[in-house]
C-alpha cells in the first residue's frame, strides 16, 4: 500500500487538509498527518487537526508522496528544516509532491522549484517566480512528479492528478 503524508501546521485550510486526507484514503493509500512535532494543530476557523507522525520521526524514505495543504500553515511549516528537507527528499526521490494554495511556500523552501511549472494562489504568485518558477494561472499544473493547484475549489483537479500519479 502505498503511503502519503497531509502536512499540517496552526492555521491550516480545512478543506486542504481534510478533502486530500479522506479522498487520498478512500482510494485506498495510506495517508498520515505529519506536523512538526506540537501534536494538536488548530485550523483558521479552529477546527483540530492530530499528527499522526511528527516530522522528526517520519522517514522521507517510506512515503509516496506528500500534499502540502495552503492557508497560513505553510508559513509555520516552512520555518522547520526538518519538513523542507522531508518535502525535498520525496521530491528528489520522484515522490508525488503536491501543494495547493499557499502551499507553494514550502516547496520555496524546499529549494525544488527551479525551472518547474506551477500555480499557486495568486497572492503568492510572485514568491513562486522569484524562486525559479514558472506560474500559469490554472486549475491544476502537472510538472514530473510535482502538481500544484490554486484554492479549494481546484480541489476535485488536484486529487484526480495525485491519484493518477500515485497509481496503485
Amino acid at each position: 500500500m502505498k503511503k502519503v503524508a497531509v502536512l499540517v501546521e496552526d492555521q491550516y485550510q480545512e478543506l486542504e487538509v481534510w478533502y486530500p486526507y479522506l479522498r487520498l484514503k478512500e482510494a485506498g493509500f495510506d495517508v498520515k498527518l505529519v506536523g512538526t512535532g506540537k501534536g494538536v494543530y488548530r485550523s483558521k476557523c479552529g477546527y483540530p487537526a492530530r499528527e499522526e507522525v511528527a516530522v522528526g520521526e517520519a522517514a522521507a524514505a517510506d512515503f509516496d508522496g506528500v500534499v502540502v495543504p495552503g492557508g497560513y500553515a505553510p508559513d509555520f511549516l516552512r520555518r522547520h528544516e526538518e519538513m523542507n528537507s522531508f518535502v525535498r527528499t520525496i521530491h528528489d526521490k520522484g515522490g508525488v509532491v503536491a501543494a495547493i494554495c499557499h502551499g507553494g511556500w514550502v516547496l520555496i523552501s524546499a529549494g525544488i522549484l527551479t525551472g518547474r511549472r506551477v500555480t499557486s494562489f495568486f497572492a503568492i504568485r510572485d514568491d513562486m517566480t522569484n524562486a525559479g518558477a514558472v506560474w500559469e494561472d490554472s486549475e491544476v499544473v502537472i510538472d514530473g512528479n510535482l502538481v500544484t493547484s490554486r484554492k479549494p475549489e481546484d480541489l476535485p483537479a488536484f486529487l484526480t492528478e495525485i491519484i493518477r500519479l500515485l497509481g496503485t
